[in-house]
């Protein structure tokens, strides 16, 4: 069981005999302020990857000056699920009395799902527009967040983005806006793949005509235009960026050896293990950690929670994601570590900082 001098502050194990139905909810750290982070909808989710999760949400909205700590919550069910609904609004009401988690989107879950838990807690996220809300996903806010951090990692390896080769794995909400935002910016989408399989095209990839046939046909390998992979294919493919956006641990000790991009940009939460970080750290290819790249949701979900507008939101991801991955690279260039571990010293002392203000 993972402990240390931040937390978890809280774990509950929620049960729901008459829906058999599970639940886990972890409240990391509220040190900084009422934790934010997404409730995860998988049947495979469990409570290690929870707790993990939630860790990362305190350094993530810690590193981003936001007066919010870290939580996660995760319902053990196919996101599918004609009962969906009904999950979630029993989960709210379990959770009602938990006011220092607030609830946001995250894999299986959705708008849709944040404004049931709305309307059973008054206390959630992510929420449509029609009901005062910023949606996340169809803004695109961590998508947004992942080409900053890109541009930023890109001046450090001596790369250019513009005509950069990327690799994108998962093309959900997040995959789909980063590479909308990176073509924008003169980046080359090489490869996408989702759990269906890989598309790749070495001159690059129609993203528009892509996006059309993802939702018309439900996967990318029904693309045309381009050679038909494994969904692991795409890890080994020669690129300059590498983004996994989908699941936890998708690069771990088995494929790390394999992954050829200069640059990994995790697009997910805890997509990589974390010995295949350190792998990657020695092996010299630059990965910009999760609480860094990834945290444009999380800053717009904040911006929301204040009530401001989506213009505020974007000039706040902008401007803390470029801040902070700069920070982190010069920092691991610095003191010859890691990126991850340069940002977690940052995150960290903060932290423990405000922990000193707070009653025990």
């Amino acid at each position: 069981m993972f402990f240390d001098e931040i937390g978890p502050e809280r774990i509950e194990e929620l049960y729901f005999p008459r829906l058999n139905l599970r639940a886990i909810v972890v409240i990391d750290s509220t040190a900084l302020g009422p934790s934010i982070g997404g409730v995860r909808v998988s049947p495979g989710v469990t409570r290690e990857e929870v707790i993990r999760l939630a860790r990362t949400m305190t350094f993530k909205n810690s590193i981003a000056g936001l007066a919010h700590g870290g939580g996660k919550a995760g319902i053990i069910a196919e996101p599918k699920s004609p009962h969906i609904e009904e999950y979630f609004r029993a989960f709210a009401r379990a959770i009602k009395r938990l006011d220092d988690y607030i609830p946001g989107p995250d894999m299986g879950s959705n708008e849709e799902s944040m404004a049931w838990i709305y309307d059973e807690t008054a206390r959630a996220v992510g929420l449509p527009e029609e009901i005062g809300g910023l949606p996340l996903d169809r803004l695109g806010a961590t998508g947004f967040g992942l080409s900053i951090a890109g541009e930023i990692a890109c001046h450090y390896a001596g790369i250019n983005l513009k005509g950069s080769k990327i690799a994108i794995q998962g093309f959900g909400s997040v995959g789909r806006a980063a590479a909308r935002f990176l073509f924008q910016r003169g980046a080359e989408v090489v490869a996408v793949a989702d759990s269906k399989g890989t598309i790749y095209s070495p001159h690059g990839l129609d993203i528009e005509r892509l996006l059309r046939i993802k939702d018309e046909r439900g996967s990318v390998i029904d693309y045309p235009d381009g050679e038909r992979l494994s969904s692991q294919d795409i890890f080994a493919l020669s690129c300059d960026i590498l983004i996994p956006a989908a699941t936890a641990d998708v690069i771990n000790e088995k494929n790390v050896d394999s992954v050829k991009a200069r640059i990994v940009l995790e697009g997910a939460n805890i997509p990589v293990s974390e010995k295949a970080e350190e792998v990657l750290y020695k092996r010299g290819i630059m990965v910009v950690p999760d609480f860094i790249a990834n945290a444009g949701g999380v800053i717009m979900a904040a911006m929301e929670y204040a009530r401001r507008t989506a213009d505020e939101a974007f000039r706040s991801i902008e401007t803390k994601i470029k801040k902070n991955t700069e920070l982190i690279l010069k920092k691991s260039y610095e003191e010859k570590v890691s990126p991850r571990r340069a940002g977690e010293a940052i995150a960290k002392e903060r932290v423990l900082k405000a922990m000193k203000y707070r009653k025990a």
